[in-house]
């Protein structure tokens, strides 16, 4: 296996040095701002950069992990080891924008919110409900993201991903077998290049009137004046995760700096120095008593990255 400074000459004949950082914090680069170091984090902006790097850690067997903005995943304190990829593909391209139905090309790392902003600017419609969710439209297929009562699943046709071989697989909505919160992509086989949408042409206005009224409900409900990963715990089959926690009396319950919101109770969030250890333990103890109080099994939403 390669050394640090042998796995760097080799990134900086991919891509260029200031792409390459070492013992990045990725508490910079999680909406819950925790995290250890990444040994060596790396910027990547072309699908050729993205295959290149692939093949290096293949052949020499170096650990690599691929983010995207970060807003679903809790990086452990003693860090990432190997390479960490973040990708940097933001492109959007219109088709047929004439048309009743409009297709929609988003590269894995634009941010919901900024195509929510395009699509209103081009009077296009049915992203509306999404348009507040943080994170990388690559995350959002990953985990099927949705916000009241639409998914990612209702409005993508085809996806474009490559393995770690390197090899490019295009899935349609049905191979990407999507379901609550979750998708092929959520085995980690693939790492999401592409998506196409289809949505409809729409009214400017009213399209503006629906993304502030749910703007204005995730600002009422939800806890975002504090670092979170977003709802901490999937929803139950047959009851509401949030309503059991706060029942058990857990609303406003703290570990160190991690803490179940008082204003949600499915969302545990970094009240400022919290550590991986402190919501860990938190979301065990959260765990343990709803199942000790109404013997039902809640489970984690956000992932957890990096060294035991």
């Amino acid at each position: 296996m390669l050394d640090n400074k042998e796995i760097l000459n080799n990134l900086e004949k991919i891509i260029s040095k200031e792409k390459i950082k070492q013992n990045e914090p990725m508490k910079e680069h999680t909406s819950l701002k925790i995290g250890g170091p990444a040994e060596i984090f790396v910027r990547v902006s072309s699908v050729e950069e993205l295959k290149e790097i692939l093949k290096l850690c293949k052949t020499n067997k170096i650990p690599l992990t691929i983010v995207g903005n970060g807003s679903n995943i809790l990086v452990l304190d003693k860090g990432i080891k190997g390479i960490v990829i973040k990708t940097n593909l933001k492109e959007i391209k219109i088709k047929n924008k004439e048309n009743e139905n409009i297709e929609i090309t988003v590269d894995d790392g634009v941010q919901l919110g900024f195509l929510a902003q395009k699509l209103l600017k081009e009077e296009i419609t049915g992203f509306e409900e999404l348009s507040g969710i943080p994170g990388t439209i690559g995350g959002a297929i990953v985990m099927n993201a949705g916000a009241h009562g639409k998914e990612m699943k209702d409005i993508v046709t085809e996806i474009t991903a490559i393995d770690y071989s390197g090899n490019i697989h295009i899935f349609t909505n049905e191979q990407a077998k999507f379901e609550y919160r979750n998708s092929i992509f959520s085995t980690g086989e693939y790492i999401i290049l592409q998506v196409k949408l289809l949505l409809k042409k729409g009214n400017k206005e009213e399209i503006k009137l629906k993304m502030n009224e749910y703007a204005q409900y995730r600002k009422e409900k939800q806890p975002i004046e504090y670092p979170s990963a977003g709802s901490t715990f999937k929803r139950g089959t047959d009851f509401v995760t949030a309503k059991l926690i706060d029942d058990a009396g857990l609303k406003g319950y703290s570990i160190g700096g991690a803490k179940v919101s008082e204003k949600h109770a499915g969302f545990v969030i970094n009240t400022g120095n919290a550590t991986a250890k402190d919501i860990i333990e938190l979301v065990k103890y959260v765990q343990d008593k709803v199942y000790e109080k109404f013997g039902k099994k809640i489970e984690l939403e956000i992932k957890i990255l990096g060294e035991k």
